[in-house]
Order: C-alpha cells, then sequence, then structure tokens
C-alpha cells in the first residue's frame, strides 16, 4: 500500500519543486512576458539592456522552454484580428492603418498566423457586439485593438470578462491596467514638439486636432499645452481646430486659421497627413515656407521626407508597434493572460527637418 503510494506521488509530480515558467522570469527581470518571449525568440525589436536583464533571469532560475507550451499554437485558431474604428465619413489615415497591418501581417506570417481586417464605424452602437461575436465565435485566436476602440474601458472589462484574447495599441492608462497593450508616452512626445517650436521663437500657434474621443491625439495636445505653460505662454497663445486626420481636413484646416486677423506664425498637426494638407493650404496662399509659416506634424510617415519643405515631425514606429502587439497576442492566445496586464512602451523621437523655423521679427 505504502509502495503504491509512493509510485503515485513520483507518477504526479509531487514533492518536486516547481519548474520556473515564463511569468517567473518576467517578474525577475522586470518586464512583460511577450518580453520574454522576444527574447527567446531573438527578436530584434528588444534593447540591449533589455535582453540582457531576461537573459539573467534565466540563467538564476535555470529556466528551460517547455515544447508543450509551444505545441499550444496549433490547439487555437490561426486567424488574427486588426480592427480599425474610423469616422463614417472620413478617409483612413493612408498611413498609420497601412503600416499598422504592414507590420502585424508580418509578424503573424512569421509565426505561422493569418490576419483580418475588421473595420468599425466610431457612431455604429453596435460595433462592440460585432467585435464580441467574431471573438466568442470560435472563428479568430484574438483582436487587436486600435484607437478609440483601445481606449473604452467598458469594452475593456467586457472583453475581459469573456475570456477574449486582446491586445490594444495606445491604450489609456485606465485600459492598460485591464488588457495588455503597446504604444507611447504620447503626452512626452507632443510636448516635445511643441517645446521645440517654441524654442525657434513661435509665440502664436495654430494646432490641428484629430477626431474627437481619440485619446493618443488628444495626449498629443496636452503635451503641447504642457509646453506653453513651461514656457510661460498664456493657452489663448494657440488656437485649436477640429480635424480628422485626412489631408483633405488639413487643407481645410488651415486655410481656416489663415484667414483669421492673426493667422499663426506655427501650425502643429495630430499627424502627418493633416500637416501635408497644410503645407498645400499654405503653398496656395503664396506663403514662402518656412520664413511665413512653420508646420510641424506626427507619425514620420514616408511623405513627409519628400514634402516641400520637407516636413519636422516625431517618428512614431507604426511597424514595430503593430508587431509587437502581434507578438503578445499570440503569447497570450496561446498561453493565456498573463496574471497582470502589460504595457510595451516604444520610443519616438523629434526628426528635425526643415519646414519649420525662426518666425519673422514681427510674429515674435
Amino acid at each position: 500500500m505504502q509502495s503504491r503510494s509512493r509510485s503515485e506521488a513520483a507518477r504526479s509530480g509531487a514533492g518536486k519543486p516547481a519548474q520556473p515558467t515564463m511569468d517567473d522570469v518576467a517578474a525577475l527581470a522586470g518586464v512583460a512576458r511577450s518580453t520574454v518571449s522576444r527574447v527567446l525568440s531573438q527578436h530584434a525589436h528588444v534593447r540591449a539592456e533589455v535582453r540582457d536583464r531576461v537573459m539573467r533571469a534565466i540563467d538564476v532560475l535555470n529556466y528551460r522552454v517547455n515544447p508543450q507550451a509551444r505545441g499550444l499554437a496549433s490547439k487555437v485558431g490561426k486567424t488574427l484580428v486588426l480592427v480599425h474604428c474610423t469616422a463614417p465619413d472620413a478617409d483612413p489615415n493612408s498611413y498609420y492603418d497601412s503600416a499598422l497591418e504592414l507590420g502585424a501581417l508580418r509578424a503573424a506570417t512569421a509565426a505561422g498566423f493569418e490576419l483580418s481586417t475588421l473595420s468599425l464605424f466610431t457612431n455604429d452602437p453596435r460595433g462592440a457586439d460585432r467585435l464580441v461575436a467574431l471573438l466568442t465565435s470560435g472563428r479568430c485566436a484574438g483582436a487587436i485593438l486600435t484607437p478609440p476602440m483601445s481606449d473604452d474601458a467598458a469594452l475593456a472589462r467586457r472583453l475581459v470578462e469573456l475570456g477574449c484574447p486582446v491586445v490594444c495599441i495606445a491604450p489609456g492608462e485606465e485600459v492598460r491596467g485591464i488588457l495588455s497593450g503597446v504604444g507611447l508616452d504620447e503626452e512626452a512626445a507632443g510636448h516635445e514638439m511643441g517645446a521645440y517650436v517654441i524654442s525657434l521663437g513661435h509665440r502664436r500657434f495654430g494646432y490641428l486636432l484629430g477626431i474627437e474621443g481619440h485619446r493618443s491625439a488628444g495626449e498629443r495636445y496636452a503635451g503641447f499645452l504642457r509646453a506653453l505653460r513651461e514656457a510661460g505662454l498664456p493657452r489663448s497663445a494657440v488656437t485649436a481646430v477640429r480635424g480628422d486626420f485626412t489631408f483633405r481636413s488639413g487643407v481645410i484646416c488651415t486655410q481656416q486659421l489663415l484667414d483669421t486677423g492673426e493667422p499663426p506664425s506655427a501650425i502643429v498637426c495630430a499627424n502627418d497627413d493633416m500637416a501635408v494638407g497644410a503645407l498645400l493650404a499654405a503653398h496656395r496662399m503664396n506663403l514662402a515656407l518656412p520664413a511665413d509659416l512653420s508646420v510641424v506634424g506626427f507619425d514620420d510617415a514616408p511623405i513627409s521626407a519628400h514634402t516641400w519643405p520637407p516636413l519636422t515631425t516625431v517618428h512614431q514606429p507604426v511597424r514595430a508597434i503593430a508587431t509587437c502587439a502581434v507578438e503578445l497576442l499570440i503569447d497570450i492566445a496561446t498561453r493565456g493572460p498573463a496574471p497582470m496586464a502589460a504595457f510595451e512602451a516604444v520610443e519616438h523621437r523629434l526628426v528635425i527637418r526643415e519646414s519649420a523655423a525662426a518666425p519673422h521679427s514681427e510674429h515674435r
């Protein structure tokens, strides 16, 4: 009887120390589980310092990859869904959307998954229900939510309750505590651009906002306003006009700003598509750029280096963000959700070109 008990204990693994998991490595290294996964797969988008921390944690814990865990990928659906949510009457953000899709597609293909897209309208009251129906149908392994849907806290809680594998791109603070996500510090990026334009000597600004409710664009504007406050400039120094991220809205909003009695000497745009539209509007009014007007954007879309003048902007690594989101989603879909939601931060940088310069003395 006693021997049978010992045999059963041996077969069940009782008394053996638990094998370290990827979560243990992540906790010791102070990173997200998806970061550990990228280090193990020798992914390029990992900083050397982070890679070293993960490798040290692996050595300390004597962690070994579980081949059975890797095999779980074959037991889930092979389709990932990238969800776009836009205004029904707006054209797509040509660079941002295509860069997201390309980065996500390459990462999904490399991992043996397929990628599909789902377009939802911001004014569709049943949009969230359509997403939930898809995720609970068993037809896909999980979804990547983009702004503004990625900042819907009520939807995030609903998806967690249903056990749906989801990763958010550019989620706000509240959603970051509910679902895992990837993004950059939008407020810091907006602040850096604002501080740069102010440092050139500008004191009257136009600002082309994104669509209503788009948190990421709102954070960029908040960062710009912080730069104004830190420089001792009044809130009245900036006139904000609502655009929708499209080239066309950039043209229209810039014409509106320049037709005022006191036009701005610099226009800051929430994305590059609107900034390129702003350049066209200024050219049509026979303004010399940047002598008469400075224009800056956000995203560092390929077109920004080929406009005249070439556009000063903020580089946002959109493809890398999408790649990271796919890898994080596959990790969640195949291994189950991590104990806590994780946020993967990526870095931005200011790209200084020729579309911004010091204003004429009468504009100072």
